[in-house]
C-alpha cells in the first residue's frame, strides 16, 4: 500500500525552559483497572516533566464528552478529567487522539486543561524535530482497521454516532470491546508500523526520530540512513509482570523510565 501523504504536519515549538519532556501512550484507562489509574494518577502528580505528551488511547473507550456531564461528573471520566487538571496547573498537557478515544473532544480539552494535538505532530526540542504520532494510521497492512478507521473519523460518522442516546453509545461500545477481546483470545495477529511508511513520514517532516505507541511492543527501531523510530509501552499495571514506562526526553537524548 502507498504510504500516506499526510503534509501539512503540524508544528510545537517547545520553549526554551523546557528541560524535561515525557511521552506515555496506551494506558486504556478504564473503571474496571483501578491499578493502573492508581499509578497513572500518582505519576500526573509526580512527575518532574515540564511537559506531558498523551499520544492516544489514554482511554479505554471514548463514547463522547457528555459522560463526564450531570450524573456522570462523579464518575471515572471526571475522575480522569480532574487528574490532568490538577497536573495541567503545574506543566502543560499535550493530548493526541488514538484508535480508542478519537472522539474526546473540546469539551474534555477544556475540563481537562489539555491541548489537543494533530496526528501527526512535529515537536522541536533543544534544537531537534520530532515526530509524534499515536501509530495506527502507519499499520497499512491492517486494510480492514485502516477502511473502519477512515469511516470513523469522518465528520458525518462523528455526528451520527454522538446523536444517539448515552446509552445506546455504551452499548455499542460494548459490543466493540467484546469483539476486541474475542480477537485477542482468538491469537490474531496484529500489523505493524509500516517501516516505508514511517521513513517516508519523517523525511516529508524533516524529523529523523517517530515516537508513537498503538502496537504496544516498546522498542527502538532503525529504519536506516540515520532514522529511528521509538515506540511507547502500553500499561496494564496489574499484569504479571505490569507494565508501566514513560518515555522521557531531555537533551541528552530519549530514557525509558519504569514506574513499576
Amino acid at each position: 500500500m502507498t504510504p500516506p501523504t499526510v503534509l501539512p504536519f503540524s508544528e510545537l515549538l517547545a520553549p526554551p525552559e523546557w528541560r524535561t519532556v515525557d511521552f506515555i501512550s496506551d494506558l486504556h484507562l478504564q473503571a474496571s483497572e483501578p491499578v493502573t489509574f492508581a499509578l497513572w494518577q500518582l505519576y500526573m502528580a509526580n512527575t518532574p516533566a515540564d511537559a506531558v505528551f498523551l499520544l492516544g488511547d489514554v482511554f479505554e473507550v471514548w463514547i463522547g464528552d457528555d459522560v463526564t456531564a450531570g450524573e456522570g461528573a462523579a464518575g471515572f471520566e471526571a475522575r480522569c478529567a480532574r487528574v490532568m487538571a490538577d497536573a495541567a496547573q503545574r506543566h502543560p498537557l499535550f493530548f493526541m487522539h488514538g484508535n480508542r478515544d478519537f472522539l474526546v473532544g473540546p469539551g474534555f480539552m477544556a475540563q481537562s486543561a489539555a491541548t489537543l494535538l494533530s496526528d501527526p505532530c512535529v515537536l522541536t526540542f533543544s534544537g531537534r524535530r520530532w515526530l509524534l504520532s499515536h501509530g495506527d494510521a502507519l499499520c497499512l497492512d491492517d486494510v480492514d482497521y485502516l477502511n473502519f478507521r477512515a469511516e470513523v473519523r469522518s465528520a458525518g460518522w462523528q455526528q451520527s454516532f454522538l446523536a444517539k442516546p448515552l446509552a445506546e453509545r455504551q452499548a455499542i461500545a460494548r459490543g466493540l470491546r467484546q469483539q476486541s477481546e474475542a480477537r485477542k483470545t482468538a491469537g490474531a495477529a496484529y500489523a505493524d508500523v509500516d517501516a516505508d511508511a514511517a521513513r517516508h513520514w519523517l523525511t516529508q517532516a524533516g524529523a529523523s526520530s517517530l515516537i508513537h505507541g498503538h502496537t504496544h511492543q516498546p522498542a527502538r527501531h532503525a529504519l536506516g540512513d540515520g532514522l529511528t523510530r521509538v515506540v511507547l509501552s502500553d500499561w496494564d499495571a496489574g499484569a504479571t509482570p505490569p507494565r508501566a514506562d514513560v518515555l522521557r526526553l531531555t537533551a541528552q537524548g530519549l530514557l525509558r523510565v519504569a514506574l513499576v
